[in-house]
């Protein structure tokens, strides 16, 4: 769709580096700077201005995924690569998100003053740096006219730190313990900083609470994620943080991955602004993880027209709405349908005006009770099974806590994407549901979700599903999956529990004579933490207290266990 990004027409001067005087605190005489770097382009001018605010060191730029800075200011923009606050070389203390708003702000009226600024400011940047553009934005800076978050938990809590009440633990640790080590070295504690480099690089999963182990007590006690452990509910904790963009009308580049852990929060923010904004809103769904975004993740190569058209589009979308070209000069993004997915197995961009959001087809779970034993007996199938003068019947795991199901690729694990799991569906903690082939092949766009009707003989437990692709020569490659933790449940009461799983969202293609497979497990480890049995939360009990989990599926017409299916997307 695009061609290779090449440089623009402009040459770029030599890097400056700036800095911004700002409060050391609300209402506080003392200043702190944050410092930034500063690439120019080479011209009369004057020039919009293109704004990153992040916390991994202004050098980096976010070249993970993007082109590097002098690349946009080739084009005709000055592009300011800013330090948040106790990052990089900035002054102050860092905590998480806690003074994006203000920051962002001044940021944002600071860099639209800059010599031969025009006045208007765009700002780009994914996960972090597509939260602090959502800060920014929800103070309404005069000079910002547009901005493009990629990737980013919009819902702190729903989106980011947890995930239907589930921890993601190998993302969430991970990041805590990555984000610690950058503070120790900052700080030139080289005993902390080797101790946290080296958690971050292997978790210690081993450790009598992987949720919080010692390293992370010890070395990083002012770590946000012991806040996010101590706070596993959508309590006042996260609405605090939340940015607040009930009254933003900004035009959006939104993008997000198939692999990516905060696609949902992409989709809530596209969708808030589509039904709130009368500026224009663009969403693009490519086939990546959270990084790099290319054409090659897992074990699958999705082509060359998987790899980024990212940098391009920007250019695209802030010539539109920061040098006021045009609609015709940028067809991608006034003439196409507003949304661009790339389907997986047809390997192509499609356009849509709308996400889809209907309820999906239901396939419903059958089997004769074998199914975590003989992969032919488990059935997904469109047609409601029959009522039975019979009990009803049920399949039956038992989750080992010491022994849990690991996960494998998807959008939580590490690495991401897609991967054969077969060996994973042959074990016997993992249900498994077949469809029969699909002579014309089959095509899912949307959010599936499962309804499957539990029973548990602990008061929580955790419900994993994966829906597969069944190969002909015997693979089984992960299309999309979800996971939730259930509390409160009654062992005593002995009914089975209608859970409802919304799995990520996908926009894929099966080749005609393959079936489609759903898994259901207890566990996906270390993705997400494993579930104790004991209705303690992952950071209140050590792995020695964990109990073994027995959890029952039920099936047929009493209890429908299904999953909805986004057939077309329709």
């Amino acid at each position: 769709m695009f061609t290779s990004p090449s440089p623009g027409p402009y040459a770029v001067a030599p890097k400056q580096t700036l800095s911004l005087a700002v409060p050391s605190a609300p209402g506080a005489e003392a200043v702190i700077h944050l410092d930034a770097d500063v690439y120019s382009p080479l011209g009369a001018g004057p020039f919009p201005v293109l704004l990153m605010r992040q916390p991994y060191g202004r050098a980096i730029a976010s070249t993970v995924v993007y082109a590097h800075p002098t690349w946009y200011a080739s084009y005709g923009y000055i592009v300011v690569i800013q330090d948040v606050r106790g990052r990089g070389t900035s002054g102050g203390e860092f905590e998480l998100f806690r003074h994006e708003a203000a920051d962002g702000y001044a940021t944002v009226q600071w860099a639209a003053s800059l010599p031969q600024s025009s006045g208007a400011v765009g700002m780009y940047g994914f996960s972090y740096q597509g939260m602090t553009q959502l800060y920014a934005a929800a103070q309404h800076p005069p000079a910002l006219r547009a901005i493009a978050p990629a990737m980013v938990g919009y819902d702190l809590y729903a989106d980011w730190a947890y995930e239907n009440g589930a921890l993601p633990l190998q993302i969430g640790l991970g990041w805590a313990l990555q984000l610690a080590a950058e503070t120790a070295r900052l700080r030139q504690d080289g005993t902390a900083y080797q101790a946290l480099r080296q958690a971050a690089q292997s978790l210690p999963l081993g450790d009598a609470v992987p949720a919080c182990p010692q390293v992370l007590k010890t070395y990083a006690p002012e770590s946000f994620f012991h806040q996010w452990l101590d706070h596993p509910q959508p309590d006042a904790y996260w609405q605090a943080l939340q940015p607040d963009l009930a009254a933003v009308d900004l035009p959006m580049l939104h993008v997000g991955g198939w692999y990516d852990p905060y696609l949902r929060g992409d989709l809530r923010l596209y969708q808030q602004m589509v039904s709130q904004s009368s500026a224009p809103q663009a969403l693009w769904i490519g086939p990546w993880g959270h990084l790099p975004w290319g054409r090659r993740i897992g074990t699958v190569d999705f082509g060359p027209d998987a790899d980024s058209p990212i940098d391009r589009l920007q250019i695209r979308w802030f010539d539109r709405f920061l040098k006021d070209r045009p609609p015709e000069t940028t067809p991608e993004i006034t003439l196409e349908p507003p949304i661009q997915l790339f389907i997986m197995g047809e390997n192509r961009w499609q356009g849509r005006d709308r996400w889809p959001t209907g309820p999906g087809q239901p396939f419903y779970l059958s089997s004769t009770g074998l199914a975590g034993l003989r992969q032919a007996d488990g059935i997904l199938s469109s047609t409601l099974p029959q009522a039975q003068a019979n009990p009803a019947p049920q399949d039956t795991i038992v989750h080992d806590p010491w022994r849990p199901v690991p996960s494998l690729g998807g959008h939580c694990g590490l690495p991401p994407g897609p991967f054969d799991r077969a060996s994973l569906d042959s074990r016997t903690d993992v249900l498994t549901y077949t469809t029969a082939a699909w002579p014309a092949g089959l095509t899912l766009v949307g959010t599936p979700a499962a309804t499957l009707y539990c029973r548990a003989d602990a008061p929580s437990f955790d419900l994993s599903v994966v829906l597969s692709e069944v190969y002909s020569d015997g693979r089984v490659v992960n299309l999309t999956q979800g996971h939730c933790r259930v509390d409160a449940y009654n062992p005593a009461d002995g009914q089975a529990q209608a859970i409802t799983l919304p799995l990520h969202p996908t926009a894929c293609t099966l080749a005609p004579g393959h079936r489609l497979r759903l898994s259901v497990a207890a566990a996906c480890f270390p993705a997400y933490a494993v579930n104790s049995g004991t209705g303690d939360q992952p950071a209140d009990c050590p792995q020695i207290e964990h109990r073994v989990i027995t959890l029952t599926i039920a099936q047929g017409a009493e209890y429908p266990s299904c999953i909805h299916l986004p057939l077309g997307g329709l």
